[in-house]
């Protein structure tokens, strides 16, 4: 595939770029050798390899959920500074 430096400028004006004429060319030129490499790709023949999910043979790697005594309220509470009604206050923000 050949970008052409109009598809560019139109890519360009898509992405709300302002590019210079020089810019223009050299990013022309470096996405042309970017579609090259992607063309390249396309030639291999990959339809004898298995698609891979996790790159890592990894299982199910979370522990089991148990149920556990929570603290109480006064170990909630053991380090507030102001505590009324069974709540935490805090200072007013507005």
């Amino acid at each position: 595939m050949k970008l052409t430096q109009n598809e560019l400028e139109r890519i360009a004006d898509s992405a709300k770029l302002e590019l210079s004429a020089e810019e223009s060319q050299n990013y022309t030129q470096a996405l042309q050798a970017r579609l090259e490499q992607m063309e390249v790709l396309k030639q291999i023949e990959a339809s004898q390899v298995e698609p891979t999910i996790d790159l890592l043979p990894l299982t199910n790697v979370f522990r089991e959920d148990k149920v556990e005594k929570g603290l109480t309220k006064e170990q909630v509470f053991a380090n507030a500074v102001e505590v009324e009604n069974d709540c935490f206050k805090v200072p007013r923000i507005i």
